[in-house]
């Protein structure tokens, strides 16, 4: 069964520990609600909203002038978690829902995480140096306008999920379903109906964006994981701070058969359970194309057996 049409058994729960969808909509919320809690004070003390915008607000976007960008580079990535109207913010979790969901349900919950920030990152680099080689005059006066929003990272997960599976089915029980590049389809077309007469690199952000989605998924599929090295990262901070964690871990690898308490030739009535869970637990780290043939012959005599 090829991955196009395959859908894990068991879908990734929202409340599970580790999850890359609730931990991007918990940054992306909490920035929100800390920046218009803010405004807020500003506007209670009657102090003008341009002074928010130069003293807060400036310190979370993207500015393409080089003096301010240089003074804070951290922008490159806050700005993709920043969003000042509740609408942009409401647009941007609909559909990273949307796309996410699906793509955690297909390459596992590590990747979600990777590829947001490449697509993020990607866009913040393009649309520096588009507004630099292409400076926007009006009147003879340089317009510098500032970038924020999670619409590069958003795209480049959408154009990742599709490219992994352009076949897969939304609502199946309408006409056999909706094929997932309608949807994305859709997605490019409203995004880029809210960018018309907008600053042209925000636009080209964007498309980076989705462009560094796809390169990501067709090198995955090469064998070449871009996300790798940021798991590895992850992990040993993860390790570092919880050493009890490392130290389990490590017992775990250092059991052999004579240090366990049941014989080594014993059979173990629950080990075709166990090998489902170990298969369906791969499944939801690294998503289904990463099975062996072994494996996925396994997962469907199961499921015929109604394991």
């Amino acid at each position: 069964m090829s991955l196009l049409s395959q859908k894990s058994t068991r879908n990734i729960l929202l409340g599970q520990d580790n999850n890359a969808l609730v931990f991007l909509f918990a940054v992306n919320s909490l920035v929100f609600l800390l920046i218009n809690f803010i405004r807020i004070i500003y506007f209670l003390s009657d102090i003008p909203l341009e002074f928010f915008n130069k003293q807060i607000l400036d310190w979370f976007t993207l500015s393409p002038v080089p003096d301010i960008f240089f003074s804070r580079p951290w922008t490159l990535f806050t700005t993709m978690f920043t969003h000042l109207s509740i609408w942009q913010l409401i647009s941007t979790l609909l559909w990273l829902w949307a796309f996410g969901y699906i793509l955690q349900d297909l390459a596992g919950n590590s990747k979600l995480l990777p590829i947001y920030l490449y697509g993020g990152f990607v866009g913040a680099l393009v649309f520096l140096l588009s507004n630099n080689l292409f400076p926007v005059l009006e009147r003879n006066i340089l317009i510098t306008p500032a970038m924020m929003g999670g619409g590069a990272a958003v795209m480049a997960v959408a154009v990742a999920t599709t490219t992994l599976a352009p076949d897969y089915r939304l609502f199946p029980m309408i006409n056999g379903g909706i094929p997932l590049w309608v949807l994305t389809v859709v997605f490019v077309a409203i995004d880029f109906a809210t960018l018309s007469g907008g600053n042209a690199g925000i636009g080209a952000a964007h498309l980076s964006g989705g462009a560094m989605g796809f390169f990501f998924v067709k090198q995955l599929q090469k064998g070449r994981d871009w996300s790798s090295w940021m798991i590895a990262l992850v992990d040993w901070l993860d390790n570092l701070f919880n050493p009890e964690k490392k130290s389990n871990q490590v017992k775990q690898h250092e059991k052999h058969f004579y240090r366990v308490n049941r014989k080594p030739y014993e059979k173990i009535a629950n080990v075709t359970q166990q090998k489902l869970d170990d298969i369906l637990d791969k499944i939801n780290q690294h998503g289904y194309a990463f099975l062996t043939e072994e494996e996925k012959e396994f997962l469907n005599r199961a499921s015929d057996q109604d394991l």
